[in-house]
């Protein structure tokens, strides 16, 4: 596959990412219908979609995209405050710093029983969708889906809690193919949080 033809479908991904707020896979899948290639067509790998992202964030969103990102942070750290009793981890785009305000947060847990933090939910009567996707490892893992107000954006935010065994937190925070660590916890966030701009001016 040639590298222009590669870049090209990692570019169009990246616009539906940014503009539509579409996960990673699903974007690489929709631009390669966009652009009329065969479904078959090998797809670009993660990397180089988040090169074309921050490209296109810097592109067309300079202005606007850091203080999104910010009030996502800070709507992340709520949540990850409510389920500190499950030892919450902040990964995806919100932790790497390409969400915008489309963007769907991640939080990991790492619990002794895997139905406490679901029972959390339900003792707090908060309203949640229960599901499925794919682990660390390639493994089927619960996940608990809600909607949560985000006051600074004015946006209704999708909050996924990712459900995984206790054993399974060390093989979390290995580093990825780049060398950076590919989730953080709540100390990790509030660092983020104090070299950012301020969102208060959103409104």
């Amino acid at each position: 596959m040639e590298n222009a033809l590669v870049t090209e479908i990692a570019n169009a991904a990246a616009r539906l990412v940014v503009e539509e707020g579409l996960e990673w896979g699903p974007a690489k899948r929709r631009a390669i219908k966009q652009l009329g290639l065969p479904s078959r067509t090998a797809l670009p790998d993660n990397d180089l979609v988040e090169d074309a992202v921050r490209e296109y964030i810097g592109l067309f969103c300079a202005d606007t995209q850091p203080l999104e990102l910010r009030a996502l942070r800070e709507l992340a750290l709520v949540w990850m405050q409510r389920m500190q009793a499950f030892r919450p981890y902040l990964g995806g785009a919100v932790w790497h710093g390409t969400a915008t305000r489309l963007s769907d947060i991640h939080i990991a847990l790492f619990c002794d029983d895997p139905k406490s933090a679901e029972i959390a939910l339900i003792d707090h009567r908060i309203r949640y969708e229960p599901g499925n996707v794919t682990g660390l490892h390639g493994e089927v893992i619960d996940v608990l889906s809600m909607i949560s107000h985000c006051r600074a954006l004015n946006e209704d935010i999708g909050v996924h809690l990712l459900i995984y065994d206790l054993d399974d937190l060390r093989g979390a925070l290995r580093p990825d193919a780049r060398g950076r660590v590919p989730r953080g916890d709540m100390a990790a966030v509030r660092r983020l949080l104090q070299q950012a701009p301020s969102s208060e001016p959103m409104r």
